[in-house]
């Protein structure tokens, strides 16, 4: 795995480590450090997106801790499949988890019983890598419907919206004629509506 990692990532430096029961590595790229997390996760209900949520506070954590802006968390599955992903810091998630985190501490210091903090971790940005035949989905079928039927509706208004915008005076605040009203906004955007027949 180290040796995957090290393949894709030629020019990073083993900079220290972190003692704990997982492998933690501080990886360096120029003058920014990037958390480095390795993982191995059993296949059958493995997601890349459940995997970064599973794991994103131990991320944010140790980003914190370090004081790095990124995190790569590589994960082998029972499956032998390898994935890897980077994962950018969230300052505000990082607050929010360090006040939780103290908040838990407290309450095994005095005993209390701890309640839960209700911070949602943030989504992960998963790199979009498969192709998916949407063939067997219902729902696609009606919308794919939808959007064939109206395709050629659509770049007919796009294109005439075009047009009516070059058609308005540099200096009009409004223009309207033939059931279509044009508005100038403050910042210049033109905007249309349909106008009531009087």
């Amino acid at each position: 795995m180290s040796g995957a990692f090290a393949n894709s990532h030629s020019s990073l430096d083993r900079r220290a480590f972190i003692g704990g029961s997982d492998a933690r590595i501080i990886m360096s790229d120029d003058e920014t450090g990037a958390v480095f997390e390795a993982k191995f996760m059993l296949p059958w209900s493995f997601s890349e997106e459940g995997a970064a949520e599973k794991h994103m506070a131990q991320l944010q954590h140790n980003m914190w801790v370090t004081a790095s802006r990124m995190a790569v968390l590589s994960i082998i599955t029972g499956g032998g499949k390898w994935v890897e992903m980077t994962i950018p810091a969230d300052p505000l998630y990082q607050h929010l988890l360090l006040t939780a985190e103290k908040k838990f501490w407290r309450c095994v210091q005095t005993g209390e019983t701890p309640h839960l903090f209700g911070v949602e971790p943030p989504k992960p940005r998963i790199e979009a890598v498969r192709t998916v035949d949407m063939g067997a989905s219902n729902s696609w079928a009606e919308f794919a419907g939808v959007f064939c039927r109206t395709r050629a509706a659509f770049l007919d208004h796009e294109a005439a919206k075009g047009e009516l915008k070059k058609l308005v005076p540099e200096d009009a605040k409004e223009a309207k004629g033939h059931g279509v009203r044009a508005k100038r906004s403050k910042s210049g955007a033109i905007s249309f509506e349909l106008q009531a027949a009087e």
